[in-house]
């Protein structure tokens, strides 16, 4: 018999309504102790997929009226016994219920413990468990999109179609071994080569996904910079749609990074605003200008602007060296204005003529920036890898088909093909949580929301 757990569901604070939820063998016991319908109906009497209205009740004060609702094992969230109980959602009253659920036979959930339940009782794979916090935690629509197809099973579809594939190809180099000198269907070679090829194919096409998908998932640390009033707090402003920067005639306003996140497009950017890059004497301004050169050698995104009103100085020539093998945008700002600047020095960068003061320019940066992080082409409803746990068991399973293919063109037995074969399927295994250890599910878990 596994223990009952209860815990709040639904965030702490002020809200209408707020869950506690209690799972576990004795999970409606529990509730009857502290529930009461006000039909005199218990829960115990009730068929799954039904809700009764009653009171809170402990040591014979009522604490709110509530609604429980009863799900009956395996058809339940977690595969058990399930009561979720709606109060009022103040943060007190959500601790009081909670605490007079535990003084009557439950004990607190810890972190993940439902989702894990719901993995152990068969009732979703380990891609589908770690999609749920992306959908919780989701600042964007392409992020929510992407844990939405993991959650609704996409990504176990297609390990799932590899993995069938890899596993007849193990079938059948395992009754070969058992029967050398018997015509054993689907070893034909060029048929079991192609069979592998394809399964490296998908495993290829995923990992190329995966960065682009992360990129979604986790936005970029991206760094502004530039000359003094060349307009980079007007483009961080703008960006962020809000005065984060001090925007003056005075050059060097900007003395220390300024930093905000903000989503452009699909992209969550971790913007930083840095001080202007040039030469000076003052001692504070120049912290800030080494703060920024930190920041460029740092960045994953560098958006490099530039006063199309004034002609490129020694300043502007070393920042644009600087940059020449990061990931950049230059910002050619104030088009609205004359240009005096020679382009001819940006070649070989990607170009966008903005003006940050109208606004202008936005939408073409957007699509820059999902040009360079590799998005522009990604479907967020596909089969997307979430996560660096489900990467690295994708990565060895494509090592273990690769040494499978070598093995195999390079005339080795079939045990020594099929124990690549064998090593590629239980990554993939792993990967979706056919077969993995309590130290990996643990480990998973933990960085779950308590009432997940």
């Amino acid at each position: 018999m596994s223990r009952t757990i209860a815990a709040i569901a639904t965030p702490l604070g002020e809200g209408s309504i707020g869950v506690i939820r209690i799972s576990g063998d004795e999970a409606i016991t529990v509730a009857d102790k502290v529930f009461k319908s006000v039909s005199g109906k218990k829960l115990c009497e009730l068929k799954g997929y039904s809700a009764l209205y009653g009171n809170i009740v402990e040591n014979g004060k009522i604490l709110d009226d509530a609604v429980a609702l009863v799900f009956k094992n395996p058809q339940s969230y977690t595969g058990e016994d399930v009561v979720e109980i709606s109060v009022h959602g103040g943060r007190l009253m959500l601790k009081a219920v909670l605490r007079a659920v535990l003084n009557n036979g439950a004990f607190a959930a810890e972190s993940g413990e439902f989702t894990k339940r719901a993995f152990l009782n068969g009732k979703l794979d380990l891609t589908k468990a770690e999609s749920i916090m992306g959908l919780i935690s989701a600042e964007s629509d392409a992020e929510l999109r992407l844990s939405r197809a993991a959650h609704i099973g996409k990504v176990s579809e297609k390990i799932d179609k590899i993995e069938a594939d890899l596993v007849s190809a193990d079938a059948s180099i395992a009754a070969y071994s058992d029967y050398p000198d018997e015509d054993i269907e689907g070893l034909d070679y060029d048929s079991f080569l192609s069979m592998l090829t394809n399964a490296k194919t998908q495993l290829e096409e995923m990992l190329k996904n995966y960065d682009s998908g992360r990129v979604l998932r986790e936005g970029i640390d991206t760094v502004i910079v530039g000359k003094p009033n060349v307009g980079k707090s007007t483009l961080m402003n703008m960006l962020s749609g809000a005065d984060r920067s001090i925007v003056t005639e005075v050059a060097g306003t900007t003395r220390d990074v300024i930093e905000d996140t903000v989503t452009v497009g699909d992209i969550k950017l971790r913007l930083a605003d840095t001080a202007g890059i040039h030469q000076t004497d003052d001692k504070v301004e120049s912290i800030g200008i080494e703060k920024a050169k930190n920041r460029i050698d740092l960045a994953e995104l560098v958006l490099a602007v530039f006063d199309c009103t004034t002609p490129l100085d020694n300043n502007d020539l070393e920042l644009i060296e600087s940059i020449k093998n990061k990931n950049a945008i230059i910002i050619i700002n104030k088009t609205d204005l004359e240009n005096k600047i020679d382009m001819s020095v940006f070649g070989g960068f990607n170009t966008l003529e903005i003006s940050a003061k109208q606004g202008t320019g936005y939408e073409e940066l957007s699509k820059k920036i999902a040009e360079i992080s590799g998005t522009a082409n990604l479907n967020p409803d596909s089969a997307v890898l979430i996560g660096e746990r489900q990467r690295d068991c994708a990565v060895r399973a494509l090592d273990a088909v690769v040494e499978a293919i070598n093995s195999l063109v390079g005339g080795l037995t079939m045990d020594a093909v099929g124990i690549c074969v064998d090593d590629a399927i239980a990554a993939l295994f792993e990967l979706t949580g056919k077969r993995v250890t309590n130290a990996v599910t643990d480990e998973i878990f933990k960085k779950f929301c308590v009432g997940k």
